[in-house]
């Protein structure tokens, strides 16, 4: 039995991720995972380790449909990742905190 395909809630437009974040990725298959997994739920609204406050920004963000989206995903045993997509919805990359 197949998994159905879920669409984003928005537009992810280019999928990029920095050096450092690459890096990991290319070398560690858990952070891999974890990437791909917070990926997806970035794209469906779950907005990760957010507080209160960032999460009302982007669902208001959702609804103008031109400010910034941001997440934050954290793992045990691995790094703290953001995900931020562009307000005009061109690109969406991952990073980690201090490569911002």
């Amino acid at each position: 039995m197949q998994t159905p395909s879920v669409q984003p809630k928005f537009p992810l437009g280019q999928l990029v991720m920095t050096r450092g974040v690459a890096d990991l990725v290319a070398s560690n298959a858990a952070f891999a995972k974890f990437c791909t997994d917070s990926l997806y739920r970035h794209g469906r609204g779950d907005w990760g380790d957010l507080n209160r406050e960032d999460k009302r920004e982007n669902e208001l963000a959702l609804k103008s449909g031109y400010l910034r989206i941001f997440s934050v995903y954290k793992k045990d045993g691995l790094p703290k990742i953001w995900i931020i997509t562009e307000a005009d919805r061109s690109a969406t990359t991952t990073l980690f905190p201090e490569e911002y």
